[in-house]
């Protein structure tokens, strides 16, 4: 009787490959990247003016509470402007905003009204083409659902005092929104090793994938370059795109932004997953074109998200369409072994979190074949 089939052989490789290669790279990048010091000459004193741009469409429930949290800020308030771009609001989000302006001081806060709902990558381009808009060297793109730590501000000025970073994110905790304990917990423990890798990727040069609730530009380079504006782009083909033009693009371990979980689950993260495909399939060629391109570290791992983004889900769904063939077909007892052994690992929480996000990116490659989904819907 043989042991194992061609085909028992085929999904034990595919298998040791999809979870070989992120953990080996985790380690990796945990043992030898982050340990390292950031290599970044800061200036403490650095304090340039800043530009706050705030995307939103009915965001009354929280949008005071996120102009609090800049007013809080412990940074100058004569270097902060904040520009909040309404999307044609129904639920008196724009009318908050201007209560809020005129109930408190000591913050620059300008106002401006879209007639239609076109998305957030148009909302924040059209600011962007304006520039007698924007007095900030640093640029920074949130969103009304995050807040930030009070010094959050000073850190990533000091961040830019090395003329050589052009992005800074912060690392997320998730906070109750629209969501129970248990799910946040969830996200908790993902997001703990999602921030561990993004780190030790900035230390050793960039990480291709920023979080959107808190991301800053240095503006001169955006001026210079550009951002990338094909449909889907989001702050992932952001930074990446700054990156590959020889800059570097950084989430810092200390810097903290706390989001409120809100909407669908489902509808979240296959978004997320949309975009973060779109950007390792289209961002370094957009580079390419525009004649920004520098070849650097930050390529290698590029390289390596890019097959853990875009290839390494497949080759989870390919092991398990040959595992259940086999079952079905073959009654092959590999199968069941390895099939029952997944299915147990289920109950541990990082393993079964893992597996959902695999499959929340095959799910998203499929349905970009149909549409790049440009406004993100609560």
């Amino acid at each position: 009787m043989q042991l194992f089939t061609v085909l028992d052989i085929i999904a034990i490789i595919l298998i040791g490959i999809h979870f070989g290669v992120p953990l080996i790279y985790y380690w990796y990048a945990k043992t030898k990247w982050l340990p390292r010091p950031w290599n970044i000459k800061t200036d403490p004193n650095y304090q340039p003016k800043i530009t706050i741009i705030i995307p939103t469409y009915n965001e009354a429930k929280y949008i005071e509470k996120k102009l609090d949290n800049i007013l809080e800020q412990n940074y100058p308030k004569d270097n902060i402007q904040v520009i909040v771009v309404d999307s044609a609001s129904n639920d008196g989000t724009a009318q908050l905003v201007e209560y809020w302006v005129m109930k408190k001081k000591g913050l620059k806060v300008k106002l401006i009204l879209e007639k239609s709902r076109r998305g957030k990558l148009n909302s924040i381009m059209n600011i962007i083409r304006n520039k007698e808009k924007l007095t900030g060297d640093i640029l920074i793109l949130t969103d009304a659902d995050a807040f930030w730590e009070q010094k959050a501000l000073n850190k990533i000025a000091i961040y830019f005092s090395e003329p050589q970073v052009g992005v800074v994110t912060g690392s997320i905790k998730y906070i109750v929104g629209d969501e129970d304990n248990v799910k946040i917990i969830t996200e908790n423990i993902y997001r703990k090793f999602y921030n561990i890798i993004r780190v030790a990727e900035s230390k050793k040069h960039s990480t291709p994938i920023h979080n959107g609730p808190l991301q800053a530009f240095r503006y001169a380079i955006i001026k210079e370059i550009g951002l990338p504006s094909f449909p889907g782009a989001d702050d992932s083909a952001f930074a990446s795109y700054i990156a590959f033009a020889g800059y570097r693009a950084i989430q810092v371990e200390d810097i903290w932004v706390y989001e409120a979980i809100r909407g669908n689950t489902f509808k979240r993260k296959i978004r997320r997953a949309q975009h973060l495909i779109l950007n390792f399939i289209l961002t370094k060629k957009y580079a390419i074109n525009k004649k920004i391109y520098k070849k650097s570290v930050f390529e290698k791992i590029w390289e390596i998200e890019r097959f853990l983004i875009v290839i390494n889900p497949w080759l989870l769904m390919t092991s398990l369409v040959i595992l259940i063939f086999q079952l079905l077909f073959n009654e092959s007892l590999n199968a069941i072994l390895m099939l029952v052994s997944g299915t147990m690992l289920l109950f541990f929480k990082p393993f079964a979190t893992w597996i959902i996000q695999q499959f929340y990116l095959v799910i998203a490659t499929i349905i970009n074949l149909w549409t790049r989904n440009e406004i993100w819907e609560k």
